[in-house]
This record gives C-alpha cells, sequence and structure tokens, in this order.
C-alpha cells in the first residue's frame, strides 16, 4: 500500500490545523504572507502596531479564505509587551506552528546626518525587536519539538546601500540571527531560514527617490520590481513540510538584482 503523503503545495490544506503568526501583517509582505497561509487553510494570528487595523485584516481573512483570524496590536518597541503578547497567543490557540517576522521600518539618510533616535530606533524594532519575538516563540515551539520560523532579512543588508547604512546593518543582523538560531534550534526540531527581498513594490518604496528605483530596476536580471505576493510564496515554502530539510539559509528574492 502506498504510504500516506504529507500535503503539498500543490494541496489547498497544505497549514489546515497549524497556527501561523504573521509579526508584522497588516501591510506590504507580511500582509501578502497573512493572505496565502490563510488560503492555505492556517489559523492566522497578525499583528501591526494599529489595532484596528489589525483587527480589520483579520475579519478580512476569515471571510474570505473560511478560516480562523485574529489581529493584534504589539508594538517591537515595547520589549516588554511582546513576550507575554506570544505566550497569550501560544495559550488561546494551543500553540505556534509557524512564524514570520515581517515588521521593520526603514530610514534613508546619509549616515553622518543619522540622528540617534533614528537609528535606536531602526535598531530597536528591526533587531532587538525581532530577537524577543524569535525568543519568546521559539520557546512556546520548544514544547511540542516542532515549528518552522521565517524572518525577512534583505538584500540591502548583504550589499549595503549608501544612505541606509543602519538599516543595512540591522538587516544584516537579522541573517546572522536566523543562521545562529537554525544552528541552535535544529536539534529540537525548529527550522529558522530568512528571505533577502530585492527591490519590492510595497509601501517602504516611498522612502526611495524615483530615480534609484529606476537604476535598480534597470540592474536586475528580470528588470522590474518583485510583488509582496512573490515574496509570500517562498516564504509558504520555507515554512511548509516541502522544505522540511532546509534551515539556516537566507534565501534571495531579488530578479537577479546580486547576479
Amino acid at each position: 500500500m502506498r504510504p500516506a503523503m504529507n500535503p503539498t503545495l500543490s494541496d489547498g490544506l497544505l497549514f489546515s490545523n497549524r497556527v501561523a503568526l504573521v509579526v508584522g501583517g497588516t501591510r506590504g509582505i507580511g500582509a501578502a504572507c497573512a493572505r496565502i497561509l490563510a488560503s492555505a487553510g492556517a489559523t492566522v494570528v497578525l499583528t501591526g502596531t494599529d489595532r484596528a487595523r489589525a483587527e480589520r485584516e483579520a475579519q478580512h481573512l476569515a471571510a474570505d479564505y473560511g478560516v480562523k483570524a485574529a489581529g493584534i496590536a504589539l508594538n517591537l518597541n515595547d520589549y516588554a509587551s511582546i513576550g507575554a503578547t506570544i505566550k497569550s497567543i501560544a495559550a488561546e490557540y494551543n500553540g505556534i506552528d509557524a512564524l514570520v517576522l515581517s515588521a521593520g521600518v526603514m530610514q534613508s539618510t546619509p549616515l553622518g546626518l543619522t540622528a540617534e533616535s533614528v537609528a535606536r530606533q531602526v535598531l530597536d524594532v528591526n533587531l532587538l525587536g525581532a530577537i524577543e519575538v524569535l525568543q519568546a516563540s521559539a520557546k512556546v515551539m520548544m514544547r511540542r519539538r516542532r515549528g518552522a520560523i521565517v524572518l525577512l532579512a534583505s538584500l540591502v543588508g548583504e550589499r549595503g546601500a549608501a544612505g541606509q547604512a543602519v538599516y543595512a546593518a540591522s538587516k544584516a543582523g537579522i541573517a546572522a540571527l536566523a543562521r545562529s538560531a537554525a544552528k541552535e534550534l535544529g536539534p529540537l526540531g525548529i527550522r529558522v531560514n530568512a528571505v533577502a527581498p530585492g527591490l519590492i513594490e510595497t509601501d517602504l518604496l516611498a522612502n526611495l527617490p524615483a530615480d534609484v528605483i529606476a537604476t535598480r530596476c534597470a540592474q536586475t536580471s528580470l528588470r522590474r520590481l518583485g510583488s509582496a505576493a512573490e515574496v509570500a510564496t517562498t516564504i509558504r515554502f520555507l515554512l511548509s513540510d516541502d522544505a522540511s530539510f532546509i534551515t539556516g539559509q537566507v534565501l534571495g528574492v531579488d530578479g537577479g538584482l546580486t547576479l
């Protein structure tokens, strides 16, 4: 008799009976991840700094895909609240199976003109807040010795960019965090990967001048911007059982910009 197979990406219920936490799930890549995971049958808990917006997004997911969804407020600057919030989510939904950490802020100022307050905000949210989320979520996953995590790094963290030194440093830290966490958590059944998007059409592009965007598009092999949905599809794969032997990777989703 042919053995039963795990669901694959072609199956509509790929994430049925799984709880996915999407931190930063109200806009951009995070919102696209929330949608694609809901479409695959996951119970989705998404967070954002605006509680009302998070709740609306969750209501849309539940209505559009017939899944359980919840939207809650979470500010990665408020370290003390992160652990308690994630612990509460785990208690409410009996665990967390998948984590997408998409929340982040970007600054675009010359290094010599970057105020300390701006630098601290970027590092507090993009890196220190990410560490808190990862720690708290990993503790939940350890109890059942399984889980999959994807962090959002960036092409800028790999290559650097003039005017984005602090942002680049924060995202380089995310890549290192993913690799290190993969080594530590792998023996506990938890996979950790990161994606490093290139030029993606989200509201973060508002921080870049039009001529910079045009120049970078011309440098990609595909000669265009990427979409949030294209990054989300990659993240869904990394969270799925189809990627069960993949951990510690930082996967570029950049249209060939790094070639």
